[in-house]
């Protein structure tokens, strides 16, 4: 047996115990610790792929294939998940009494990570959410399907297939990777780090310093100039 498998044969041996002897979660962790200690155990470096993105051309025909769908509420979800760079779980979840049009804001009630958060979404966009509201003013959430009820996290990946489909795009298309096109559109629009990670919502210990000298309103006129420059098509 090789020094490798032998030391995931403790590690599986120390499971097996723990669970025999019903550790709590604090003890297990601490028992983990001092293992990896002594067998000079190291975590494997996760790997972070790039994300495949659309070009300014596939991403146009994309959209168009959405406005010559004839939805208009699925071109609202669209865009939002474009505009605001959400995640598509919060996006569902979304209630209308979260919106602040006035503002240009949505408040984001525990998204992941269990964290509280606002999105920001361009001026422009805040008259065809107010027309979508006046369209469905008995909405409990921002999106309702026809049975009345919050879209789920697959019903809008399917929304997103069958329009890449009807655009004829070859590539892979999911509701996440309009998040990584707006995080690298605002990364080329000179966004800081920074900026970037409030608007996202992403965490990380090296900002966190940062994040205690900068809020969402030094980051608005920023992002509102930059969106400006975004194109989707006519």
């Amino acid at each position: 047996m090789s020094e490798q498998k032998a030391k995931s044969e403790v590690v599986s041996q120390l499971v097996r115990l723990a669970r025999r002897e019903r550790l709590s979660y604090d003890d297990f962790a601490y028992v983990c610790q001092q293992a990896r200690k002594k067998l000079k155990l190291k975590k494997t470096k996760r790997e972070y792929r790039l994300p495949h993105l659309l070009t300014a051309e596939e991403l146009t025909r994309f959209f168009k294939a959405v406005r010559d769908g004839g939805q208009v509420q699925h071109e609202i979800i669209l865009q939002l998940l474009m505009f605001t760079a959400v995640r598509v779980g919060e996006l569902v979840k979304i209630e209308v009494s979260d919106l602040d049009l006035a503002a240009c804001k949505i408040f984001v009630d525990q998204g992941k990570g269990s964290k509280d958060r606002y999105l920001l979404f361009p001026q422009a966009f805040a008259l065809v959410l107010r027309a979508h509201l006046a369209a469905h003013p008995d909405n409990r959430f921002l999106f309702e399907t026809q049975r009345r009820g919050a879209y789920t996290v697959r019903r809008i990946q399917q929304i997103v297939q069958q329009y890449r489909l009807n655009a004829g795009l070859s590539d892979a298309v999911h509701p996440h990777l309009f998040r990584h096109q707006m995080l690298t559109f605002l990364t080329g629009e000179k966004l800081s780090d920074a900026q970037i990670q409030l608007l996202s919502g992403h965490a990380s210990k090296k900002s966190l310093e940062v994040y205690q000298h900068l809020s969402l309103d030094a980051v608005e006129s920023a992002y509102q100039q930059a969106v400006k420059r975004l194109d989707l098509g006519p």
